[in-house]
């Protein structure tokens, strides 16, 4: 592409793709999608957006196509790269000149420029850091501050590299440089401090960008730059540094106007430096020994002193509170058991905290905590007051409320208190005894430290099991607490209700839950709790679960908020799932509604989660009449596990699992339900985490229709089991095999024909000894299938293996019954060991040479599953077959049992006709050793049976000795 030529073009075509119009956008994108490949394009777009006085958004958007076109093709080996010239040139043009007046055009060459160094920096453009230190070094403004803006987003990159390489020669970078670096930030804080000084605070606000810029360099080079920087004199000095500096841009925080552009940037600055602070003890825990006092009295002096008055804001308290934390949690903090095993660092830091924890500083910190921190605010009061449904949406979730002050001090609270239970246990249990007996309800401060020591006391539950009689404070004043109506005790209504959450599965007895459940269902219907999902005995609810089901279902139509009606259903699904079926009487209002909520839910996939969560329980609560809510359950279980459907990527797990236990609870096939299994090809595609559910939901459909399901879908099934067996673990082939295995069990006329192109890969694993045991097992299971119960099939593989392999059949056979003796330890199941008998015994009696020569094999075989099965009858002393089975019996639940499902019902009715559970493996060895008796006489017999050891032959006499 000709630089002269091509930069009117691509000029006009740039603009074109900025249009709104798509007429003229989409071709404008092809076009440039054309181009990208083209020599020279890079080079183009690199002059339009160094151009000033171009359009704004023509340059934004030709620095955007340089910029992917970073990531395609700057690398030497990336298909149509770059030529090695053209980099070249690009390297050397991009740091030419630092003056881009447009800040986000300035961010965007910035970030470029980094990811162009990240692969040719320093090797292929060792002049980029020098250009860089030189450029931020000049007086002008704007190139000053764009050089600097570079050079961080340089360090961030290239300290963002993990490679071993690469580490050296970012360690050796941060050598070369560091001492510059700590010079830049000092003069540029020191300008600031003195421009806030003098009061001239537009150049303060320039001076304090200069030095959060130089501030985050030199955090990616302290951080990322030593291997083990204790020894590095200027890093340590830079750290401690740090807490100088601190000071002093708080107190400039006093002197500055709170809704000036400067306080903005100040605030910013004395967050990163509490995060160079974090983020050091992170990488470097043992280095950061000797910043371990500093860092707690700096902390604890600002946030749980007056020092921190009038100075500190939410995000820093939020900082220093985890710096406290980790500083307490830190495995180099906390020397080993055996004390010798301890590093010098470990046991210095551990002496350090010991000191400096006393019992005054963590009592002073426990109480601050309780009686400050915790304390619900007015804007939170009156938020509650307003809207009590997005308090507790905010209180309780949220990726913002894990960085917000309240759970940070919580967070602090419960890791102090474990750490120091034994200091602070009796702190808090005092504050606790001060508040007993009745509150006064015009006093809003004691009810709210109330509230918060009661928050205390939930948090720190199992520190407090053997200290508080929580059993005797339930009766005595928490569920009196729970019962005062006024209005204003609303706090501590909810608050108890959630300290005995906290406490319920802590020390609880049992025996005071039906008092619970009557001051739940109180609280429910005056719409005074937050759900908690209790833990309970099911005989002790039961009398509760018509009213709490009842006031849970309007609870859920009520609220308006995603979270809270995921939560209720969370409730409401826990509930369904302890009571089973005797939730049946109750459903129907909450069957009524799911349809409604599922289509108001289109835009909220968690909440379809929700549902689908509370739908896998109502169907199992339901068992075999969930098939009237199939003209609902269906189609959402459709869209569900339908990968071409965008929602899947979010409904997939949970609608798995409806869909399986849809098909264990019902009671017959319908069109409907076999037409959603469409959705399985592409599914078994995935090769997923997911398949082992698919293949139970495989095996469901062969239990609840065989027919029917296979003379859909058996061809299918057998091509993707065919490719899934090529690439899956051996575990994985078990469990497509074990479907296969269950197809003979239920058809074993059609099934071989159905997935006979499977069954030679299973021969030829078993005369091939397959080593992993499980799968041999399997393999041997299928054969015994076909051999016992379709010994036609059985004739046909022999001769197609024979052809196959250029063997005899006779060959065949007996390569196969070795291995089958051979490796009969490999099955443990008893069914399957007893098949195996059966399935050996099944080739006597017979004149073939083979099979005579491998007689004792198969009586060994016999003997063995005759131990197996065999038990013996206490008053006949007989022995009978205990896998026998002669009728079906629906079996008795207990409490703690679930019932069984229709699936359940219809593997017992199989069972019934199974060879295994039908046929008495001590009449059928006999009945065939006396048929192979009576074909070869009873010398022949006698001379076959002395083939066998003596030992083996007095076991099998003793187990016919009846006949």
């Amino acid at each position: 592409m000709d630089l002269n030529s091509a930069s009117t073009v691509v000029l006009q075509v740039l603009t074109q793709a900025t249009s709104q119009d798509t007429a003229v956008l989409k071709p404008a994108e092809e076009q440039l999608k054309q181009w990208e490949t083209q020599p020279g394009f890079y080079s183009v777009l690199l002059n339009i957006f160094t151009n000033h006085s171009l359009d704004v958004n023509v340059r934004w958007l030709a620095v955007l196509y340089f910029k992917n076109g970073i990531d395609r093709y700057w690398r030497r080996v990336a298909p149509h790269a770059l030529s090695e010239e053209e980099k070249t040139s690009l390297r050397a043009g991009l740091i030419t000149n630092f003056n881009e007046p447009v800040n986000q055009i300035a961010t965007q060459i910035s970030v470029l420029i980094a990811k162009v160094a990240r692969v040719d920096c320093p090797r292929q453009w060792p002049e980029l850091i020098p250009t860089l230190v030189e450029s931020v070094k000049v007086q002008d403004d704007l190139q000053q501050h764009r050089a600097l803006l570079t050079f961080y987003h340089v360090t961030k990159t290239l300290a963002s590299k993990r490679c071993a390489a690469d580490r050296k020669l970012f360690y050796d970078l941060t050598s070369s440089i560091y001492s510059f670096a700590c010079s830049l930030w000092n003069h540029h804080t020191d300008t600031f401090l003195q421009q806030i000084c003098t009061g001239d605070e537009a150049a303060a606000a320039n001076s304090l960008e200069r030095t959060l810029l130089s501030l985050k360099v030199l955090r990616n080079l302290t951080v990322h730059g030593f291997v083990e920087p204790h020894w590095n004199a200027e890093v340590m000095g830079f750290l401690h540094t740090v807490f100088e500096r601190l000071k002093q841009f708080l107190e400039c925080s006093r002197s500055i106007r709170a809704e000036s552009l400067c306080r903005d940037r100040l605030e910013k600055t004395i967050i990163l430096f509490t995060k160079v602070l974090l983020h050091f003890l992170e990488q470097h825990p043992f280095s950061f020994t000797s910043l371990i006092q500093r860092s707690l009295e700096f902390s604890v002096s600002y946030v749980f002193t007056e020092a921190g008055e009038g100075v500190v804001f939410e995000q820093f308290i939020v900082q220093c509170m985890n710096l406290i934390k980790m500083i307490v949690k830190k495995y180099a903090c906390k020397p080993s058991k055996n004390i010798e095993d301890s590093s010098p660092e470990t046991l210095e830091a551990h002496k350090i905290k010991t000191a400096f924890f006393t019992y005054p500083t963590l009592m002073e910190i426990c109480r601050r905590l309780v009686t400050h921190y915790f304390l619900l605010t007015k804007e939170e009061l009156t938020m509650w007051e307003e809207d009590p449904e997005s308090f507790t949406v905010e209180e309780t979730g949220g990726d913002s409320w894990k960085y917000s002050l309240r759970p940070c001090t919580e967070f602090l609270f419960i890791d102090i208190f474990h750490e120091y239970n034994q200091t602070l246990t009796p702190v808090l249990l005092e504050m606790v005894h001060s508040l007993q007996g009745s509150t006064n309800m015009e006093n809003t401060n004691a009810i709210l430290i109330k509230d918060a020591v009661y928050n205390a006391v939930g948090l720190a539950a199992y520190e407090l099991f053997d200290s508080v009689d929580f059993d005797q404070w339930f009766k005595n004043q928490l569920l009196a607490e729970l019962q005062v109506s006024h209005d204003r005790y609303k706090p501590i209504r909810r608050r108890v209700i959630w300290l005995i959450g906290q406490w319920i599965s802590v020390k609880f007895k049992s025996d005071l839950r039906p008092v619970l459940y009557e001051a739940i269902c109180k609280l429910l219907q005056d719409r005074d709790l937050v759900v908690n999902d209790f833990e309970f005995r099911t005989d002790q609810f039961l009398p509760y679960l018509e009213s709490m089901f009842t006031l849970l279902f309007q609870l859920l139509q009520e609220v308006t908020q995603c979270d809270t009606k995921m939560h209720v259903l969370y409730v409401l699904s826990c509930v369904i799932e302890r009571v089973n079926m005797q939730i049946r009487p109750y459903v129907g209002c909450l069957v009524q509604y799911l349809p409604l909520l599922w289509k108001q839910s289109e835009e909220h996939n968690m909440l379809r989660c929700a549902i689908l969560t509370t739908l896998i329980h109502l169907v199992q609560g339901l068992g075999a009449d969930s098939k009237n809510l199939y003209p609902f359950l269906l189609p959402v279980i459709q869209l569900s596990t339908d990968v071409s459907q965008p929602p899947h990527v979010y409904l997939l797990e949970d609608g798995l699992e409806l869909w399986l236990v849809t098909l264990q609870n019902s009671p017959c096939l319908t069109p409907e339900l076999l037409r959603i299994f469409q959705n399985m090809s592409a599914l078994l595609e995935l090769s997923s985490e997911n398949l082992k559910n698919c293949f139970k939901i495989i095996n469901a459909y062969i239990f609840l229709s065989s027919s029917e399901f296979l003379q859909m879908y058996a061809a299918d099934l057998c091509q993707s089991f065919c490719e899934l067996l090529k690439d899956i673990s051996s575990e994985g082939q078990v469990q497509v095999l074990e479907i296969v295995e269950n197809v003979l069990k239920v058809n074993p006329v059609l099934g071989p024909q159905m997935f006979q192109t499977l069954l030679p890969s299973v021969f030829r694993g078993i005369i091939d000894g397959q080593r992993y045991p499980v799968l041999m097992s399997t393999y041997l299971g299928i054969m015994g299938r076909i051999l016992l119960q379709n010994a036609r099939f059985f004739s046909l593989l022999l001769s197609q293996m024979a052809c196959e392999l250029g063997q005899e059949v006779d060959q065949i056979l007996g390569n196969m019954i070795e291995m089958w003796v051979d490796r009969m330890d490999n099955i443990t199941q008893p069914e399957r060991r007893k098949l195996s008998a059966l399935a050996l015994l099944s080739l006597l009696p017979s004149l073939n040479s083979v099979i005579q020569d491998k007689f004792c094999g198969i009586i060994n075989i016999s003997v063995e599953g005759l131990h197996d099965v065999m038990t013996e009858d206490s008053e006949t002393g007989t022995y009978k077959d205990c896998m026998l089975m002669s009728h079906f019996e629906e079996p008795k639940v207990t409490e703690d049992e679930e019932p069984p499902t229709e699936q359940d019902k219809r593997k017992k009715i199989l069972a019934l006709k199974d060879p295994v559970h039908t046929v008495s493996l001590q009449q059928f060895t006999y009945e065939k050793l006396k048929a192979q008796q009576e074909l070869l006489g009873e010398q022949g017999f006698h001379a076959l049976m002395e083939t066998v050891d003596t030992e083996i032959v007095a076991q099998l006499q003793e187990f016919l000795q009846v006949f």
